[in-house]
């Protein structure tokens, strides 16, 4: 899984002051959930009052929220904000377009970048494969069950275990066909074996006739989605052996471009006219 570039040093051409606040923003994980200022002048070499600035500074825009107890930060609303805006604004398509794209080209299947929307998985991007559309209305913004098909199994596996079992138990599940798995303990068993195995594998679970392999998405070391192919069961007699290593493939390109994206290339300096 890709992991993101905590480099202390400040890239050429960037300010510096900006590039230090943006790099205590990526400290925080989910392992990591706060921070003092004592500690962030530690982790970065930086003086304690600069540190105190750049927390105080972040927090003042709502970026951080400041414990006054125990005088610790933690993300704040506007993390959250633009994180909401990010996955609507048609970033994330043109990120994962190409990547999609190609893994259709070489699958043939369609493909399925989704996120976690509650209770389901919302596509966020796809590519029709080339037997035909899965359905009679577009891909994008469909809603996958949690607990019905690989597509969401491939994500909610990853969960920590206290997180996904609030998720799961203590609620109806529908059954959407004869396949689909809606006891708590059956499907705990299957997201071990999901989480064991590195990909989920379903057919007829959700959409009677179609099979899908999926494969999660993390962003840093959490998960973020899940990638995965779809199409009639008749193509997958094979499967899900002879697209795993494209689909994981496909998954670390994409983890790379999210934490990376690509940039455009400078334009090359005109040459003097003679």
């Amino acid at each position: 899984m890709a992991e993101f570039d905590l480099d202390r040093r400040t890239p050429a051409g960037a300010l510096q002051t900006v590039d230090r606040a943006l790099l205590v923003l990526l400290a925080f994980e989910r392992t990591r959930p706060d921070w003092g200022v004592t500690e962030v002048a530690e982790e970065f070499g930086w003086d304690t009052s600069v540190a105190q600035r750049l927390l105080a500074t972040l927090a003042g825009r709502g970026f951080l929220v400041s414990d006054p107890a125990t005088r610790r930060y933690r993300i704040g609303p506007a993390v959250l904000r633009l994180g909401r805006l990010w996955e609507r604004s048609g970033s994330l398509e043109l990120l994962a377009g190409p990547v999609l794209e190609e893994l259709r080209r070489t699958t043939g299947d369609t493909v399925l970048f989704c996120l976690p929307d509650n209770a389901h998985m919302r596509c966020v991007a796809a590519e029709e494969g080339e037997s035909g559309p899965l359905r009679y209305y577009p891909l994008v913004g469909e809603l996958y069950p949690a607990h019905a098909g690989a597509t969401s199994k491939s994500y909610y596996a990853h969960l920590p275990d206290e997180q996904r079992h609030r998720l799961f138990r203590g609620r109806p599940m529908a059954r959407f066909t004869d396949r689909t798995v809606t006891d708590p303990d059956r499907l705990e068993e299957e997201f071990r074996a999901v989480r064991a195995q590195g990909y989920a594998y379903t057919v007829g679970e959700y959409d009677a006739g179609v099979a899908t392999v999926a494969v999660p998405v993390f962003l840093g070391r959490e998960p973020y989605g899940s990638l995965s192919l779809g199409g009639g069961a008749e193509r997958f007699r094979d499967a899900p052996e002879d697209r795993l290593d494209a689909l994981r493939a496909a998954a670390r390109l994409l983890e790379q471009r999210l934490v990376h994206p690509p940039q455009r290339p400078k334009p090359r300096p005109r040459r003097p006219r003679a």
